[in-house]
């Protein structure tokens, strides 16, 4: 991919928005963690919203020495030197490490609620979601895959819902899944020609404006072994990923493809791109899990505010035991930051 430091060199005037996520896993872990670093790594400012209490009981469950301070959203930067900012939501969490409680879901979700009205509203510079639990919040009534829906929702206006695209990003690769939280049965249905050519209008939009890379490279994979081996092993290459190919050359944009899934990964190949976008969920996310596990971080683009998060889940095995490692929270940090500096 091409260059874009994580280290900017501008740090962006407002504080990032970091939500509880599912309060029985790793979230509040590696949060404190990675706030205890601030000054080793330079890391910008961010708050949590969630409840002092809550963030107390873990501190001390983790052995960790450190103050908290409850603020408003206004607050945290001044207070961010000193002491782990919290904002209340007006939602408590009382699930223990590693056992997860559906009592709890309602802080998660007011969490990810309140972060994406601050930064819609100018309180805070983006969103960096921490992650949740979908099985716990699913016994609790919620209703979307995932996060990055949920976002997109929460990004409607005038009752449009953009098309969020969720990016996997690492500094040696970024991959985007056409289809993302569905079955693979699902995943061929939902696959179109019109579906391909949103998805990388938004991906080379979003690297030029958020990523400052001034001609994205994309390179589009197959869907089938070989990309079909010209319709031996599979048509959807000519018939749905030909079509949408030409018609975003048309558009200006360098995509090339459709290109064999299983050699577009190694070291060479990925130096000729700057985003791999995929057919569906686990073509995209093996590699990049496989090439940068601990550092790559979860980018929703296609919504009007920046939204990283860590590429990893709850880990509610080791949730409260200060096992948790930071580093892909803290690259989550760094990413939203770059990109906030890069897009003021």
């Amino acid at each position: 991919m091409a260059n874009f430091a994580l280290e900017p060199s501008i740090k962006p005037s407002k504080p990032l928005a970091l939500t509880l996520g599912e309060p029985a896993g790793i979230g509040p872990d590696i949060t404190i963690a990675a706030w205890l670093r601030r000054r080793e790594l330079n890391l910008p400012a961010f708050y949590l919203l969630g409840d002092e209490a809550f963030v107390a009981r873990r501190a001390k469950a983790l052995g960790a020495d450190i103050r908290i301070a409850s603020v408003s959203a206004g607050e945290a930067a001044a207070a961010f030197t000193e002491a782990l900012p919290v904002v209340a939501t007006g939602e408590s969490a009382t699930a223990e490490p590693g056992k997860p409680d559906e009592a709890s879901a309602p802080a998660a979700l007011a969490s990810i609620r309140q972060a994406v009205a601050d930064v819609r509203e100018g309180r805070a510079g983006a969103v960096v979601t921490n992650p949740i639990a979908k099985s716990v919040l699913y016994r609790s009534g919620f209703r979307h895959p995932g996060h990055t829906e949920y976002l997109a929702e929460l990004a409607a206006e005038n009752g449009r819902v953009p098309q969020p695209v969720m990016m996997l990003w690492s500094p040696r690769l970024a991959v985007v899944p056409v289809t993302i939280h569905v079955s693979l049965r699902d995943a061929l249905a939902q696959l179109t020609s019109e579906l391909i050519v949103s998805t990388v209008r938004i991906v080379a939009t979003e690297l030029k404006s958020r990523f400052s890379i001034e001609r994205p490279r994309i390179a589009i994979s197959g869907l089938n072994p070989h990309a079909g081996e010209d319709g031996s092993l599979g048509h959807e290459e000519q018939t749905v990923i030909a079509p949408a190919l030409k018609a975003l050359r048309s558009d200006g944009i360098e995509a090339k493809g459709p290109l064999p899934a299983d050699t577009m990964f190694h070291e060479a190949a990925r130096s000729t791109y700057d985003c791999a976008v995929c057919m569906y969920h686990d073509q995209a996310l093996i590699p990049i899990k496989t090439v940068a596990f601990d550092d790559a971080v979860n980018v929703t683009l296609g919504l009007p505010f920046i939204r990283t998060s860590p590429d990893h889940g709850t880990a509610f095995d080791i949730a409260g035991t200060a096992k948790a490692n930071p580093a892909s929270l803290i690259a989550a940090l760094k990413l939203a930051s770059r990109m906030a500096a890069a897009q003021s």
